[in-house]
């Protein structure tokens, strides 16, 4: 390694515009292949279609606020049911911090100039928009009212715009992969000198096992997707038991890729939480390897849990006890996290600024959905519980909840990096108070509906649960509240200029050691890792970027 030059520190380095101002123009965004700008572009689309799909989410709790009629039909209600699942899982959950926030924050974090492949990560954003667009035409077809599981017979048998539905699946799968396969080289290739792998930060690690996923599972479900279209327009059969298909076996395929997208959705949030817990706690993270190796280990556990989904679909006795006991086991690296984080902040200097409350909501919703699907994986209590509002709640608790919460906790927490502004801080509390009240008032009575017999997707209902459906709705109300005070108050941050230090959380990794915003080409030189990730001793080693030597 040749000798190099120490700066004192990335904001005495701001030599050049940073990547919001140069090259301007609306064309210079729509060709760029700067990761942050992907990032950004990103991080609005799907902003918007969490904005559309929430409505819809609004419009079922309103029409289950009594249990007959209430402001749609019930044909209406399974095409609103539909599209909010379609909407949420696909254009929303799953690319909304890998996308978005990866995009972003992983080259920085780990001190790259970009991602490995910069235009094929502008193509993944481009197909991202076409599998959007395709995905939002269905509607002038007359929308789907299949549920966003797409079961057959039903899917390859059922009118409307089922088929653009799923191809607008397939092809978003492909702008997943691309993801996936550009994080993986980037992070083989481009870390900083000196940043072997443990001394990567976690948020990498989240990436990597995410992206593991991606690649592997995606094309199980792109397949699968091909071949409903193949039943629907050729007539083959294949899942259609008229046409002498097996619609169990589409569950099959289905589910051994949704349930690893699962951990799509969650490990990544998993990833924004190990990030911010250490900083506002101001303290070595607790358990790195353990933090590490556990992302590898759900990647791969989450590929053998998958029929726990169908224990009431003909399965076995001793085919569901296996599964049953890996579904079991899976909780294991989930726990280990959760322990770290919480010794983490064991004894450690606590800043309850908005980033830390979310991440401190995240790992209450995060247990509480983890506990209640043990109930799902043991055999006896899921047959009870299969497919009523139980399995909802546990759904929202875990794939929702824990991933929009840290989705906002990460947002938050790189916002002054992005921008270069800062949010008020004292609304942003309240807002996560106001979202984790919210949230818990929708989904905890719906435990106690599913508990009690309340089967999901019913558009009518005994009126013996309607107490329990109004605290729902009303906990929407209160969501959505909190949602839009969030949005008000980001937007706001424009209308205040660009003055943010390089760190105004005093964090160790290197986005840190980047003016906020970051100049086009992130770092002045090429970053060489002086300390830990996690470094907060009193006296910690010099930090700076050092310029190598021409």
């Amino acid at each position: 390694m040749s000798e190099g030059v120490l700066h004192a520190g990335a904001g005495h380095a701001v030599q050049h515009a940073d990547y919001l101002e140069e090259p301007r123009g609306l064309w210079s965004w729509l060709t760029t292949v700067d990761h942050k700008r992907i990032g950004l572009m990103y991080m609005w689309s799907v902003l918007f279609f969490f904005l559309v799909g929430g409505i819809f989410a609004l419009l079922i709790r309103l029409e289950l606020l009594t249990p007959r009629q209430t402001v749609m039909d019930a044909e209406t209600y399974n095409r609103v049911f539909t599209l909010h699942g379609a909407i949420m899982t696909f254009l929303v959950i799953i690319p909304a911090i890998p996308a978005a926030l990866g995009n972003f924050a992983l080259p920085l974090l780990i001190g790259a100039r970009d991602v490995a492949f910069p235009r094929l990560n502008l193509a993944s954003l481009y197909i991202y928009w076409t599998g959007a667009a395709m995905a939002v035409a269905t509607l002038a077809l007359g929308g789907v009212d299949t549920g966003w599981t797409f079961y057959t017979p039903y899917s390859t048998t059922t009118g409307g715009g089922v088929s653009l539905m799923v191809l607008a699946a397939f092809v978003l799968g492909f702008s997943s992969i691309f993801t996936g396969v550009n994080f993986i080289a980037t992070i083989h290739k481009l870390r900083a000198p000196g940043m072997g792998w443990f001394e990567m930060p976690l948020f990498a690690w989240g990436m990597y096992a995410t992206a593991i996923i991606q690649i592997l599972a995606t094309p199980v479900l792109g397949i699968t997707l091909l071949l409903i279209v193949m039943e629907r327009v050729l007539g083959v059969g294949i899942f259609d038991p008229q046409l002498g298909g097996d619609p169990v076996l589409f569950q099959h395929f289905f589910w051994f890729y949704s349930h690893p997208a699962v951990y799509i959705m969650i490990l990544p949030a998993m990833a924004v939480i190990s990030e911010v817990i250490p900083t506002f706690s101001k303290k070595t993270i607790f358990g790195y390897k353990a933090i590490a190796f556990s992302s590898v280990a759900i990647a791969l556990l989450g590929f053998l849990v998958w029929a726990h989904h169908m224990f009431v679909a003909g399965m076995s006795l001793f085919a569901g006890a296996i599964f049953s006991f890996l579904t079991f086991f899976i909780a294991v690296p989930s726990a280990i996290k959760v322990f770290n984080w919480i010794a983490t902040m064991w004894r450690g200097s606590i800043a309850l600024e908005a980033p830390m409350l979310h991440a401190i909501s995240f790992l209450l919703i995060f247990t509480i959905g983890g506990l209640t699907g043990l109930f799902l994986a043991a055999l006896s209590t899921d047959v009870h519980l299969h497919d009523t509002y139980f399995v909802v709640a546990h759904f929202h608790y875990v794939m929702a909840g824990s991933n929009l919460i840290a989705l906002l906790a990460g947002m938050h927490y790189w916002w002054p990096k992005m921008f270069g502004r800062m949010y008020n801080r004292r609304l942003a509390a309240i807002a996560s108070a106001i979202i984790f009240v919210g949230f818990n008032l929708t989904f905890l009575p719906q435990f106690v509906l599913g508990s009690r017999g309340m089967p999901r997707r019913y558009f009518n209902y005994l009126p013996q649960f309607q107490d329990l459906h109004v605290v729902s709705t009303v906990g929407s109300w209160v969501l959505a509240a909190g949602l839009f005070l969030t949005a008000a108050y980001l937007l706001a941050s424009f209308r205040q200029p660009k003055g943010m230090p390089a760190n105004p959380w005093g964090g160790r990794t290197l986005e840190w050691e980047t003016p906020s915003p970051p100049t086009t080409h992130n770092f002045e030189g090429q970053p060489v890792l002086q300390h830990g990730p996690y470094d907060y001793r009193p006296e910690p080693a010099p930090v700076g970027v050092k310029e190598m030597a021409h």
